[in-house]
């Protein structure tokens, strides 16, 4: 009879785990990612740069951060510029808030730039159509080849933008 009341208790207890629901993310835009009273510079068009090709480098590289942000569970929009793949899937890539970022036009100040590591790895076919992404953000600054970024996650969902 101890063992019943044991295994019901253990029972009970998964059941009640089950039924809670895992804290949702923060779905976030990304002038989110900005302080307030920051404004990031203007985005320009590819004809611009062709014509003006020493302002091609990254900007304001020392960017303001929102430090708020650090270790929360969030869902944000945004555009792939892949780094790494395996098996047709990508499972590094820059997070930009606009297409062609980083590949036709300079990428974006560090705190617009998400370096998002994904293990699940997600189709590069369609890595290039808008995704959202989900996961813990952390500010984190790294350097890489096509950009210095402020912010860097695992996600743990990326699916397609709608």
């Amino acid at each position: 009879m101890k063992w019943l009341g044991i295994i019901l208790f253990a029972i009970t207890g998964l059941v009640l785990s089950a039924a809670i629901p895992a804290q949702d993310a923060t779905e976030i835009e990304w002038k989110d990612l900005v302080p307030e009273g920051y404004t990031p510079p203007p985005v320009r068009s590819q004809a611009y740069y062709d014509m003006n090709p020493e302002a091609m480098g990254q900007p304001e590289l020392n960017a303001p951060v929102v430090e708020a942000l650090d270790g929360k569970k969030v869902r944000i929009p945004g555009f792939v510029v892949q780094l790494q793949a395996e098996d047709s899937k990508v499972i590094e890539f820059l997070l930009v808030p606009y297409e062609g970022a980083c590949i036709h036009v300079p990428p974006p100040p560090p705190n617009q730039v998400v370096l998002v590591r994904f293990a699940d790895g997600y189709p590069i076919r369609q890595a290039f159509n808008p995704v959202w992404v989900e996961g813990t953000i952390k500010v984190e600054r790294a350097d890489g080849d096509l950009a210095v970024v402020a912010y860097q996650m695992d996600a743990v969902e990326v699916t397609p933008y709608m």
